[in-house]
């Protein structure tokens, strides 16, 4: 398997190469050279495989070869242990529930495919690698639980200081071990501007063994496009199937797309975003602007510069009229996101986090273009890791699973920084 970089499509790198650097030196993201497709007989038979199973074919098919095929079994093996189940609405709506994991959210699946496959790159060099890793909710406790106690691997997880719920901040503060938080005092913006910084600054990179688990490393990207496949199988409709996503940094839209090239059969994606609808307004107008961010409930879509938009132009060919035949676009605000959490429940008796109503509120708006097409909303985690704004949407007490309820006492540790990118190399020197 070879891959280029989006700013370079003629330097081809191995995916060793690739997962451990993380981001290529000229700031592009990696990209594979050809995405080989599955057969036809593959999709149609889809029920005989288990989800090991089809991200095992997924996985094998895609590293050619990189990685022998056992090892490729043993990683999936220990990733891939957990469901992802698909709760039907109604006749043409349904939720696909992605926070079955360790931390209760989608990233798990990317995070410990990840640690799985770096610790086999890994095991033959004795000098430690440095994960660095900008979060704005979820991907910092799915980071912190793949990772722990990971040999030759420590991880340094950058978040905004008072922009994630308490729950999630737990997740990523309370491990210690070689889970390192800093709590930097700004937007999560920032935080990845910092992350980038690094891989960019010479010293840095001379001196430490650095590699991000964001999205932009294509070893989190490659996980998550087996949920779709694992989605697919579990319908029981013949209509043409579209995917509602909840988007901020928009790894998971791009795994979709992933999964499409691929040959699962998609009619359509959904781009949901909240405030930040940079994305959305760019399928309307053909016009990127990427801008600060912009606070709500739904905090991890809280992204106003989404680095995976770069892969998305990349698959095709930077034509905007290509991409919006494939993509929709919608964007909502706080207010409605709150009615969004309470219809579904009233509706459905189902509880959705803020981040999974957008996707609803955007599949409605879908289903309006498109009634005969069959439409899923991904919920990327658990509603109890918002249990403030959801109790107080829905006026009563959510359930919170135990895994979660023991972190409430817990005391985080964390090291406050300025979002000064000379602090935070300093910093690094410092420690590793």
């Amino acid at each position: 398997m070879k891959l280029y970089s989006t700013n370079n499509k003629k330097k081809f790198v191995t995916l060793e190469e690739a997962v451990l650097k993380g981001l290529p030196d000229d700031n592009g993201l990696f990209m594979p050279e050809m995405i080989p497709t599955l057969p036809a007989s593959f999709f149609k038979n889809l029920k005989d495989y288990s989800f090991a199973e089809i991200a095992f074919q997924i996985t094998k098919t895609l590293f050619q070869g990189a990685i022998p095929e056992e090892n490729v079994q043993e990683i999936i093996q220990n990733a891939v242990n957990f469901p992802a189940p698909v709760v039907e609405l109604d006749e043409n709506k349904a939720v696909l529930e992605l926070y079955h994991g360790p931390s209760l959210a989608f990233k798990d699946f990317g995070a410990r495919f990840m640690a799985q496959l770096m610790s086999y790159f890994n095991r033959k060099n004795d000098k430690e690698l440095v994960i660095l890793v900008a979060t704005s909710g979820d991907t910092g406790g799915a980071v912190a639980a793949g990772f722990y106690k990971t040999l030759g691997i420590k991880v340094v997880i950058l978040y905004p200081s008072g922009k994630v719920s308490d729950l999630q901040e737990k997740q990523l503060t309370t491990l210690g071990y070689n889970i390192h938080a800093l709590e930097i005092d700004g937007s999560f913006d920032d935080c990845q501007a910092l992350v980038k910084q690094a891989f960019l600054d010479k010293k840095l990179t001379s001196s430490i063994r650095l590699s991000s688990a964001n999205s932009i490393n294509i070893a989190r990207l490659i996980p998550q496009s087996f949920y779709y496949v694992e989605a697919y199988k579990q319908l029981k409709t013949q209509k043409p199937v579209a995917f509602c996503i909840p988007s901020g940094n928009f790894g998971n839209l791009t795994a979709g797309l992933l999964a499409q090239k691929m040959g699962l059969p998609v009619a359509h994606f959904v781009a949901a975003t909240n405030a930040n609808d940079v994305v959305p307004n760019y399928l309307k107008t053909g016009k990127y602007e990427p801008r600060p961010s912009i606070p709500t409930i739904s905090n991890a879509m809280d992204v106003g510069a989404p680095s995976n938009f770069k892969r998305m132009q990349d698959f095709y060919g930077d034509s905007w009229e290509s991409m919006k035949q494939d993509i929709y676009g919608y964007a909502c605000d706080d207010a409605a996101t709150r009615e969004g959490v309470k219809e579904v429940f009233e509706k459905y008796n189902y509880e959705i986090d803020p981040h999974g109503a957008i996707g609803y509120l955007a599949l409605k708006e879908y289903l309006k273009v498109f009634p005969e097409h069959y439409g899923i909303v991904l919920e990327t985690a658990h509603p109890s890791k918002f249990k403030v704004d959801m109790d107080e949407i829905l006026e009563k007490s959510i359930d919170v699973p135990a895994r979660l309820a023991v972190l409430k006492d817990k005391k985080k540790e964390t090291t406050e920084m300025k979002a000064d990118f000379g602090a935070f190399k300093n910093w690094l020197l410092e420690n590793y």
